[in-house]
């Protein structure tokens, strides 16, 4: 069950809140309302009933309270803004057109208090419920201290916790002092610190609550039971001595979802005839300035008869089909249920393997503890020999699992855990031979040559000793296990796991938040803490300057010139680093290649666009490229060439791109689609032209958003695999 909350917020709406103090450009209503509208906007993006919110206005212009309707004395000048009950964005913004500051002076903060209590106490009857009392105020209004002593007796009967937040009032904690201090203002705030003391209550300053506001807050979340049942090794129904626990297992770590957007459409105002519809989004709230958008799917076949060649078929005679090769496969229903593995809940330990065996990369997904059953000694004392023994022999456990009857078997690694009052089993998924990736990647350390000889050291490839050590250091003048300074002092771990905070969800929760209170202004800036470690810190960066010097200069790192974009002008490509001509010594007459070789014609191609001094040998090259392509498809046989013909197209492409003549490549394009699908280069070759459609972004026509020469719209681009 949910945890049922009821919070009163106190604010008071005195003349003097209208003031500005301290350089602030705000008044010191709206400045203590930033803390008191982010509370609440939580509270409503949260959206549980259980969680409710009352509003006291304190020295407001009227007295609208049922204590003083009965009571009379005391009471003036409190108002109920906001009954206690759930709260929505509605309910939000017409609160906020009640929260101003008012005329008067009159109206004591002890008063709303009692009315708070009284508020609570009749809705939360003697259910379980989070009680708490928030009151804001700047400590300029009456404060009537004679009934402290009742006051805090019924608050701590009660089970509320008050919270007063004063508006620049003192904090030596905080080291906040406020000087030209009022004599009333210092009394009030002596009186509600006593007060606060005899509840056991909070009391701060207001310019702390709201510094706190830009770090981002956890969201609680109770346990999810993933499994709870035996948790095996052998088969207990066939041997006396297999080993059967009681356990139940949960979440260690579960990626936190970024909260969706739901679409909307700004609603027009109906005309006399329309009539609402009662329409709205699953799970969210109706509002006048917005309207639901709803979907709605058709599904099409090929009908020559029907009008447009096309005719409309209900979902429920769809079937269902899995792709083979270019075509599809039917499996009915039933025999579908037959092919599903049929698989009954169970944790079976499947065998054992030594710590040092185990390679890390074969964790996968998300992390979970298996801790043992709930009020069951048996359980926990045979979990807890199964724990040491592992931890003892230095072993992990391997399991099979299914959570539930039907679901699929995954592999998990159980290793143990140990700490003075709490041990458990942590788990991760371990892949399967079809999620493993083997790639084979040459050696760093060392070189094997063509002719099998192996190269330890001296190579240009391979590190010096001296290169090793300046990385060796400055690795280590990087380290930032203890980087970060305690409150005592002492280092510490820098950005440790509870202090870094995902920034794009809570910059999303940041700006909605913003948005629901205040929907005309400008969004605010990124919380810093939420971009302090989106780079190395500076004094780390600092120290560590010199020994990165020492590491480019072991290193021989040089600044390599940047690419040149678009068509390069003769006698202005940049110097090679080596200051060797390469251009000048393949432009003399016995080296120039005239003609590309169809075995090796993307070097080819390249090298004689690039040494062409006029544009028809650029054509030239073209032309010859263009018929090296073709060939390639007509002299293929099966699709043995395919792949051959597509990365041709895809060089012939980026290099008219870069060259910025667009129109040889799409003129070439076109004629080779015609050929294609005519038949005229080797028979059938439709397939070629489906792998073309499905690498069309690396292949297909040169438009005007790739190449402004070009005289291809993208609307052409786009069209030209339709048809």
């Amino acid at each position: 069950m949910a945890d049922k909350e009821a919070t009163v917020y106190i604010i008071d709406l005195g003349s003097s809140m209208g003031d500005c103090h301290h350089g602030r450009i705000e008044s010191d209503l709206d400045w203590g309302m930033r803390y008191v509208w982010d509370k609440i906007t939580t509270t409503v993006a949260a959206s549980r009933k259980t969680w409710t919110v009352g509003v006291v206005g304190v020295r407001t212009d009227e007295s609208k309270n049922p204590l003083h309707d009965q009571e009379g004395d005391g009471y003036e000048n409190i108002s109920i803004l906001q009954e206690l009950g759930p709260m929505n964005l509605t309910t939000l913004r017409s609160l906020q057109d009640l929260v101003k500051v008012s005329n008067t002076e009159s109206g004591d903060s002890i008063s709303a208090i009692v009315l708070a209590i009284e508020m609570i106490e009749k809705f939360t009857k003697k259910l379980k419920f989070k009680r708490k009392i928030i009151l804001v105020t700047d400590g300029e209004g009456s404060v009537d201290p004679d009934d402290f002593d009742d006051i805090s007796a019924k608050i701590k009967s009660c089970g509320i916790e008050l919270v007063i937040l004063g508006i620049d009032f003192d904090d030596a904690e905080f080291g906040f002092k406020e000087e030209d201090k009022s004599s009333q203002k210092r009394t009030n705030e002596r009186l509600l610190k006593s007060l606060v003391d005899k509840c056991d209550g909070l009391y701060g300053t207001m310019a702390e609550a709201i510094a706190e506001l830009d770090i981002p807050r956890l969201k609680p979340v109770r346990p999810y039971k993933t499994y709870d049942g035996e948790l095996t090794l052998g088969n207990p129904a066939e041997h006396k001595d297999a080993m059967s626990i009681s356990v139940e297992r949960y979440f260690k770590t579960h990626k936190a979802t970024i909260p969706p957007a739901s679409r909307v459409v700004i609603k027009a105002e109906p005309g006399p005839s329309q009539a609402d519809d009662g329409d709205q989004m699953e799970g969210v709230e109706s509002t006048t300035a917005f309207a639901a958008v709803k979907n709605a799917r058709a599904y099409k076949v090929n009908d020559p008869e029907a009008p447009g060649g096309k005719r409309d078929v209900e979902f429920e005679s769809l079937a269902k089909g899995y792709e083979y090769g270019r075509t599809a496969v039917h499996i009915s229903e039933s025999e579908y249920n037959i092919t599903k593995i049929e698989t009954t809940k169970s944790f079976t330990i499947l065998g054992f393997i030594h710590q040092e065996k185990y390679d890390p990369f074969f964790n996968m997904g998300e992390t979970c503890q298996t801790v043992a059953q709930k009020f069951n000694d048996s359980a926990a004392l045979k979990l807890s020999s199964f724990i040491h023994s592992l931890q003892e022999l230095e072993s992990y456990a391997v399991a099979r699992i299914i959570t539930k009857d039907g679901k699929e078997p995954a592999l998990i690694l159980l290793a143990p855990h140990i700490e003075p009052d709490f041990e458990c089993l942590y788990d991760v998924p371990l892949p399967f031979a079809e999620d493993v990736r083997s790639y084979q990647f040459p050696p760093l350390d060392k070189v094997i040559t063509i002719t099998g000889k192996t190269i330890e050291e001296g190579h240009r490839l391979l590190p010096s000793k001296d290169l090793l050590e300046a990385m060796d250091d400055y690795v280590d003048a990087m380290d930032l296990s203890s980087f970060e300074k305690d409150e005592d002092g002492n280092r510490t771990e820098y950005a440790a796991v509870e202090d870094v905070f995902c920034p794009p969800l809570h910059r999303i929760n940041q700006v909605v938040r913003h948005r629901a209170i205040y929907p005309d202004q400008p969004l605010p800036p990124v919380a810093p803490i939420l971009l302090k470690y989106s780079n190395p810190p500076e004094d780390l960066l600092a120290k560590a300057k010199s020994r990165l010097e020492d590491l480019i200069s072991e290193a021989d790192v040089k600044k390599v010139p940047p690419k040149a974009k678009g068509r390069r002008e003769k006698g202005h490509k940049p110097e090679p680093i080596s200051g060797l001509d390469v251009d000048a010594l393949l432009s003399q007459p016995e080296n120039k290649r005239r003609k590309i070789d169809s075995e090796n014609a993307i070097p080819g191609f390249k090298q004689m666009v690039e040494l062409a001094k006029e544009e028809s040998e650029i054509e030239d090259a073209a032309k010859q490229m263009g018929t090296i392509i073709r060939s390639l498809v007509t002299d293929s046989l099966g699709d043995s060439g395919y792949d051959r013909a597509i990365e041709d197209l895809g060089v012939f492409r980026d290099t008219m791109v870069r060259w910025e003549m667009p129109a040889l490549y799409n003129s070439f394009l076109r004629d080779f689609k015609k050929r294609l699908l005519s038949g005229e280069l080797g028979g059938d070759r439709r397939q070629l032209w489906w792998q073309m459609k499905g690498a069309k972004a690396a292949v297909g026509l040169i438009d005007q958003d790739v190449s402004e020469p070009s005289n291809v719209t993208p609307e052409e681009a786009i069209e030209f695999f339709k048809k």
